[in-house]
């Protein structure tokens, strides 16, 4: 997990995929922390991605540096606790102008039965869970 989360965060942005009916949705992301052992993600519950991730939880992440990318397939739960939120925002202070802990908008989710897969061409892909 720590290895997904240091090339999610050199990558800076990453392209997160969810499902709305049966059309796939993809947009880029940046935010990623650890918190309690759990690789998380933000976003805002007024979004269409926090719809969609409440349909269906089941994500895929794709990122790209130098001549290797990862993907990434969970599940995500959400997290409500005010100190999951904190701990997130306090990693991106920029978001704090639009996103405060316990302001009924952010939202938290963590990844549970994640597989990651980090390829390069050339080489066989190597798989990790958490």
């Amino acid at each position: 997990m720590q290895e997904v989360y240091e090339f999610l965060k050199k990558c800076n942005t990453y392209y997160f995929a969810t499902v709305e009916g049966d059309q796939p949705r993809v947009r880029p992301f940046g935010t990623v922390n650890i918190f309690e052992d759990k690789l998380y993600i933000q976003t805002g519950k007024s979004k269409d991605v926090a719809k969609q991730i409440a349909v269906n939880p089941k994500v895929e992440i794709c990122a790209f540096e130098e001549n290797q990318w990862l993907r990434v397939a969970a599940t995500l739960v959400e997290d409500d606790r005010i100190e999951a939120q904190q701990a997130l925002l306090d990693a991106y202070p920029g978001l704090q102008g639009m996103y405060q802990a316990g302001d009924g908008n952010t939202l938290v989710y963590y990844m549970k039965d994640a597989q990651a897969v980090f390829s390069a061409f050339g080489k066989e892909p190597r798989i990790v869970r958490f």
